[in-house]
Parts: C-alpha cells; sequence; structure tokens
C-alpha cells in the first residue's frame, strides 16, 4: 500500500497556514483543512518553509 503524497506548500497556502494558527487552530487541524501533512504546517509556522515576508516571484505578466 502506498502512501499519499503531501501536495506542495504554496506561498499562498503559508499565508493561509499562518492565518489559521494565528486564530488558535491547532497543527492537526489545519493539516486536515488543507489535506496536507502536519510536518509541513509544522515548517511554515516555525519559518523554515515559505518564511513570512519571504520575497515572491510575480505570476503576472505586467
Amino acid at each position: 500500500m502506498q502512501r499519499k503524497a503531501s501536495p506542495t506548500v504554496t506561498p499562498e497556502m503559508a499565508d493561509q497556514i499562518r492565518l489559521l494558527k494565528a486564530q488558535g487552530l491547532y497543527h492537526h487541524q489545519i493539516a486536515a483543512l488543507l489535506e496536507i501533512n502536519q510536518g509541513r504546517v509544522s515548517e511554515v509556522v516555525t519559518g523554515k518553509l515559505h518564511p513570512p515576508g519571504e520575497e515572491r516571484q510575480s505570476t503576472l505578466d505586467i
């Protein structure tokens, strides 16, 4: 039986994770809502993945 891979956390998802954490949700609750691994939530919250204020590349061609 293969494990289901956790989707890649995007910068937008990271913003949502930080918002949900600020609202008082636990890591396991956030992970269940976003269907990702609790470890990815922890990495975002601790700043190891997509730190706050991280420079983002724009996806818009202006």
